[in-house]
């Protein structure tokens, strides 16, 4: 059965007529009906295209559990499973997710094929990291395993490509094995970039999880709450019930808010009161793990906040030689410009993972939400993704609906291994989106 659909990414833009088959065995993940390209996909919470194409092979119901082994810490699932359905089956068996995103929704194909990564990154690197195998399904229907000692270029090409190489059946996971579900946090109140920057690389600040909110409207530059966390151990609890698993109850918001919703003033209001939330500089309390990885998931369709028309997320990372300054540079011109983000987010990076087209790279990453209405904020992001490229930095593919193929192939350096580890297993290009012919993958 083939659904006709009008879809997009999280973001809302671009959107697209798709023709959408759904995968129930892994021998409906090749092409569904023709032989025109098609691109695999899962829950739809990459924010751009990278998601889309004019056929599209839904993974979602394959979402079964395969093996668990609780002494060495490994799952096995299929792909169409999704992060919220692994965490309520392993919290509860004394593991966590190693590596994850800021929302618990993605299929764990997606996060394989985006090569995730978290606020952990700076000391536990991506997911791939964490991923022991998992089983391909190439274009041409054939199921290849893949590891580090099996397939191992098309296993780092997988990793972080986007879905390009094959559709990943399965995949088996190393979990991190904890005692309780409560994560012990330390709120630090910042008031510029450089104290920002600096904390950042602090011993007094050197926890397994950071990240930081930054208020990009404020006069003070750099103006952030910096979110340091740590799993508790239960003997530091007085609860009697140390390993709760999070509530799959949220508010949601039935309708897009219109375009005047979002303002200059209502979102200055909203940053200021956020800000200013903690009275003290510093402020350390015990939170579950629900609130503190995932804040928005308890808000259904948060993405109509920003009206039928959309937004970007924009994710660059930059080295850090020099990545003050570009920052410094890039936050005041948004400043400059009264560009609203409801959600600006800084984090530092580690070292790279191996895959091919991953975005992790040692450096700062800073990720904004950033409303399409105001019809020039495209071409005035591209003059400054022309900084970033320069820079040695890079666009998160998972997020990206607007750079262009000569910034993605300065970006990319390990492009053409990619490619002919492609062409090998995908001659006639089946597997496609909107965003590989953006980028001249495809």
């Amino acid at each position: 059965m083939v659904e006709q659909k009008n879809i997009s990414g999280w973001g809302l833009y671009p959107r697209i007529d798709a023709e959408i088959s759904t995968a129930y065995f892994p021998s409906n993940l090749t092409q569904p009906t023709t032989s025109r390209p098609f691109i695999p996909q899962g829950s739809c919470r990459s924010y751009g295209d990278a998601c889309l194409a004019k056929q599209v092979v839904s993974t979602l119901p394959l979402h079964n559990f395969l093996e668990f082994d609780p002494n060495r810490g490994l799952i096995k699932c299929e792909a169409g499973i999704t992060l919220n359905s692994i965490l309520s089956f392993i919290v509860p068996r004394g593991y966590f997710l190693p590596v994850t995103p800021g929302t618990k929704h993605p299929t764990l194909g997606g996060c394989l094929a985006s090569d995730v990564h978290g606020k952990n990154h700076h000391k536990d690197g991506s997911i791939a990291n964490f991923t022991e195998e998992f089983e391909l399904i190439l274009a041409d229907g054939t199921k290849v395993r893949c590891s580090r000692n099996e397939e191992v270029e098309l296993f780092w090409a997988t990793l972080g490509g986007m879905g390009l190489t094959g559709t990943i059946y399965s995949a088996t996971l190393r979990l991190k094995s904890i005692s309780s579900s409560f994560i012990k946090t330390r709120t630090v109140k910042i008031n510029n970039l450089e104290n920002l920057c600096d904390s950042f690389i602090n011993p007094q600040y050197q926890h397994t999880y950071s990240v930081a909110w930054i208020d990009t409207l404020s006069s003070q530059l750099g103006r952030s709450l910096l979110m340091l966390g740590e799993h508790t151990d239960h003997t530091q609890l007085k609860k009697s019930s140390n390993m709760t698993v999070h509530s799959d109850q949220r508010w949601n918001i039935p309708f897009f808010f219109p375009a005047c919703a979002l303002n200059n003033f209502s979102m200055r209001i909203f940053n200021t009161l956020y800000y200013n939330k903690q009275l003290r500089g510093e402020s350390d309390t015990l939170v579950h793990y629900n609130p503190y990885f995932y804040p928005l998931d308890s808000i259904g369709s948060w993405n109509r906040i920003y009206g039928r028309e959309g937004f970007l997320q924009y994710q660059f990372v930059v080295p850090f030689d020099g990545g003050r300054d570009l920052m410094r540079h890039f936050l005041k011109k948004i400043s400059e410009r009264g560009i609203l983000s409801f959600l600006s987010i800084l984090k530092t990076l580690g070292d790279e993972s191996g895959g091919l087209l991953s975005f992790p790279k040692p450096g700062y990453t800073l990720a904004l939400d950033i409303p399409v209405k105001d019809k020039g904020v495209i071409e005035f992001l591209s003059t400054l993704t022309k900084k970033i490229t320069q820079s040695g930095g890079r666009i998160y593919l998972a997020k990206d609906a607007i750079i262009s193929k000569d910034d993605f192939i300065a970006m990319y350096p390990k492009l053409d291994e990619f490619r002919r580890i492609k062409k090998a297993c995908d001659p006639h290009r089946h597997l496609r989106s909107l965003q590989s012919d953006r980028l001249g993958i495809t």
